[in-house]
């Protein structure tokens, strides 16, 4: 098979999607030595380097942002071989899928949060998607769910036969393990600041992680404790953020909140491990890496019990109902004024964190490619 795989979010996103894409064609690249591979980026020709031979780069000099209206919007016709090349399958890893004129679609939809939670999306990103990924779903030969939970929602919510759908997982990169260098583990203090004892989120700063409640909860806890625990939420300003911000100055929490932005992919492991706990609230995840790399780490975890999250992090994690701030509290305390718990949940967090390798993705793609091409 010929495989052209759309590598512009690998190319234009930091994290997220486009880590996912990187890391899995990576995994592909040491995998798969013998289909063709293209790897196409809109707007340009990225310069990569260590590809296999069966590994080949094209861009294009139409910028990302029209080829989307063209083809979103528009309902323009042009095939995207006419940018891309002529191969078997085409691989949009990014919920939409242009129209092609004889390749195989595949579109990889990670959640469908913009259907569950509307009230948490972008107005602009929800529109977009609520018409784009019902035509994607439609037109594709496979469609890809990053977790049996979100096959289970395009099921219900947009009418995919199952059959339809592969499950390809995310995985935690080899590097995330626990970080022994305490020269390394202090530069990653001094550089964000900090504290000595600390609550970790990771995650776009955005509604649907659930920071309201965890800000809320965490406020409990310090006034129902002696727990000297700052909590440091980490990531990069999403949508409708600004009330997240807003709640710690109204509730005076002060310094004992903060929000150190965007961490360098190179920090994370060292940040998981100097935490004493991570905690996930977040209201619906179409997989929810974060809380596997803390694992991955040796750090305990408290998550929601919702969407994919007890899938993917099973009995390793103290589950509550995202919902209630109460619960959320109690989690936190429980799991900081129990050292003995915190190394067990660590125990079976670094188990469970070992199911899931890019290694094990790129099997479930090859095998989901297969399928789009009988």
């Amino acid at each position: 098979m010929h495989i052209t795989i759309d590598y512009t979010p690998a190319v234009r996103q930091t994290a997220g999607i486009g880590r996912y894409t990187r890391n899995l064609v990576s995994a592909l690249a040491e995998a798969d030595h013998e289909n063709q591979y293209t790897l196409f980026c809109a707007g340009a020709t990225p310069e990569l380097s260590g590809l296999p031979p069966n590994f080949a780069v094209r861009g294009s000099r139409v910028p990302e942002r029209l080829l989307n209206i063209g083809w979103h919007k528009l309902s323009v016709p042009l095939g995207v071989e006419r940018l891309a090349g002529p191969s078997d399958i085409f691989h949009s890893p990014d919920f939409t899928l242009p129209p092609r004129m004889a390749a195989r679609g595949v579109v990889t939809i990670h959640d469908l949060s913009f259907i569950r939670l509307p009230q948490c999306a972008d107005g602009g990103l929800r529109a977009h998607l609520q018409a784009a990924v019902p035509r994607a779903v439609a037109a594709a030969h496979r469609v890809l769910a990053d977790s049996q939970h979100t096959l289970d929602d395009l099921v219900e919510l947009l009418g995919v036969d199952a059959g339809k759908i592969s499950v390809v997982h995310a995985g935690v990169e080899a590097r995330f393990r626990p970080v022994r260098d305490l020269e390394q583990l202090e530069r990653v203090r001094a550089r964000y600041q900090l504290p000595e004892l600390f609550v970790l989120f990771v995650g776009t700063i955005e509604p649907r992680k659930n920071l309201s409640r965890l800000i809320t909860a965490y406020a409990a806890m310090r006034r129902q404790t002696a727990l000297p625990h700052q909590l440091i939420l980490c990531g990069a300003k999403g949508w409708l953020c600004d009330d997240i911000y807003r709640q710690v100055h109204d509730e005076g929490l002060g310094e004992d909140v903060r929000f150190p932005g965007f961490i360098a992919d190179e920090d994370l492991p060292a940040l998981y491990t100097l935490a004493d706990l991570f905690v996930f609230p977040s209201l619906y995840e179409g997989f929810g890496l974060p809380p596997l790399e803390a694992m991955a780490c040796g750090t305990a975890v408290v998550a929601g019990n919702n969407s994919s999250l007890p899938e993917v992090l099973g009995s390793a994690a103290l589950l509550v109902d995202a919902e209630d701030t109460d619960a959320i509290t109690e989690a936190m305390a429980t799991a900081l004024g129990n050292a003995s718990l915190r190394v067990r949940l660590a125990d079976l967090g670094r188990a469970q964190a070992a199911r899931f390798t890019w290694e094990g993705a790129a099997r479930q793609l090859l095998h989901a490619y297969e399928l789009a091409w009988r």
